[in-house]
């Protein structure tokens, strides 16, 4: 690397046209992403919940609450390639740096480089904020860094920045993920009938923001009622969902019938997941439908309305006891209710075998088909996840293939396409239950989505189905569907 290592006491001339403000006020906007990037580094919240909260708390709309966002997610997913400039221009390991004034540098780099802030707005804010919530001795390393850093575009930094010589790390700064996602990714797309040279299409959807999905519960509205109602927003028709519009811009809060629990916002892929485990062929009767780990709620809402729709009730089991309360709450405008309990999944199959006609299994997983969402998942998550993951994940599918009746379907479901977390776990678990007497037939899981959503394009994985943020527009939710035998 050629780039200039600056030291804490090292000062650069400003180029020209940069200028610099010691005493720049600290404006809301900026604070806010600040104190949500330091909320997800030292909490481990999530960006998608503490946002929303602080935009309320602080009155920040329009367009301030619009910079905020895009500056606190536009650093959780570049966080990857701007560390990677960044080591190139500071002189110690980042490690060393207090992490406050690294997410400082990072918000100013992605203004710089990838926002349109003027370069000394940029720089002259990112020295005021630093001033305001780490003071003032780190203020001298991030002016001169983020000056050094104004002198070239992001296109350039990236060329230079990425240049190792080793493919997976070089994708991995240019499109900042772990080099061991990266892998996982290029795997699994293999794996599930994709040509790796796809990687970098889905690299780059999961650094684009996903639009707004809003699913309309059957009985309590349909997508017509949330289009006629959003005349104030723009709402269009969802692209593969019978129950979903999509939102091009503005809060789905705004919108009634979210607030009044009759629609719910989910996105596209996951309506899918509970339409295929209602649209899949039984044997005999159909009344008691299970969903084993239930929380925060969005697939049991919408198993629940469809429940209510014929004859039969969900009951929704959820270990904690917080997310158990927003299943309630999730559930709460369905007719009839359904029945929240909490409760170990790992333990229904063998408190009541064979008691259920339907069985959602939604894992507990690494998230990793969700990074368009969750950008900051890619940060949290290691490889030991995987390892950590995938007993609880076989014990869940076990739990569900003794809960369900002879004849009845479960639906296996992760957020991830990443073969640990999918079909290994299947084919582990059909082993186990088959020692155990248990009989399962693997379904034609495309054949059931293709009365789901007829003509939706590359979803087959096998006897499964594998949803993909490029070519779908949806999370990359991974479905199979296991009827039991005897």
């Amino acid at each position: 690397m050629t780039g200039p290592k600056l030291g804490t006491g090292q000062q650069r001339t400003p180029r020209s046209g940069v200028k610099q403000d010691r005493f720049t006020r600290v404006d809301a906007s900026r604070k806010v992403a600040y104190e949500v990037l330091r909320a997800v580094s030292a909490d481990d919240a999530y960006a998608n919940l503490v946002l929303p909260r602080m935009l309320r708390d602080r009155r920040l709309n329009g367009r301030d609450a619009a910079f905020a966002t895009e500056l606190a997610y536009g650093v959780l997913r570049g966080r990857g390639t701007y560390d990677a400039l960044l080591a190139t221009l500071v002189d110690r390991p980042l490690a060393e740096l207090d992490a406050g004034v690294l997410d400082v540098l990072r918000m100013g780099l992605h203004q710089l480089l990838a926002m349109r802030v003027p370069d000394h707005a940029a720089v002259a804010t990112s020295v005021a904020l630093a001033r305001n919530v780490v003071g003032g001795g780190p203020a001298g390393l991030i002016n001169a860094v983020l000056r050094s850093a104004a002198g070239r575009d992001l296109d350039t930094w990236v060329a230079e920045v990425a240049a190792t010589g080793n493919e997976d790390d070089d994708l991995a700064v240019r499109y900042s993920h772990p080099q061991w996602i990266v892998r996982s990714l290029r795997e699994a797309l293999r794996a599930h009938g994709h040509e790796a040279a796809e990687l970098t299409d889905l690299l780059v959807a999961d650094n684009t923001p996903a639009q707004v999905a809003v699913a309309a519960l059957p009985g309590l509205s349909e997508p017509a009622d949330l289009v006629r109602r959003a005349s104030f927003l723009e709402v269009v028709p969802g692209r593969w969902s019978a129950t979903a519009v999509q939102l091009v811009h503005g809060d789905p809060g705004q919108l009634s019938l979210v607030r009044e629990g009759r629609a719910r916002v989910q996105d596209e892929g996951s309506q899918i997941v509970a339409q295929l485990l209602a649209a899949a062929a039984l044997e005999g009767r159909d009344e008691r439908w299970l969903d084993l780990c239930a929380g925060p709620g969005g697939k049991a809402a919408l198993l629940a309305a469809t429940a209510a729709q014929r004859g039969a009730r969900l009951t929704a089991v959820e270990v904690a006891p917080h997310r158990a309360e927003l299943v309630r709450s999730a559930l709460a405008a369905v007719p009839g209710g359904a029945e929240v309990r909490v409760g170990d999944g790992r333990e229904v199959g063998a408190d009541e075998p064979a008691a259920y006609d339907r069985v959602l299994v939604d894992a507990p997983c690494t998230g990793l088909g969700a990074l368009r969402r969750r950008p900051e998942a890619r940060w949290r998550r290691t490889p030991a996840d995987l390892g950590a993951l995938g007993p609880l994940q076989r014990d869940l599918l076990a739990s569900a293939l003794d809960a369900v009746r002879p004849g009845g379907v479960v639906a296996y479901a992760t957020c991830s396409p990443v073969l640990s977390e999918t079909r290994l776990v299947v084919d582990d678990a059909v082993k186990a239950a088959a020692k155990r007497g248990v009989v399962v037939q693997r379904l034609d899981t495309p054949a059931v989505l293709e009365q789901v959503v007829p003509g939706m394009p590359a979803a087959a994985a096998g006897r499964a189905v594998q949803l993909w943020p490029h070519t779908h527009g949806t999370d990359a939710m991974h479905v199979a569907l296991l009827r039991r035998e005897s």
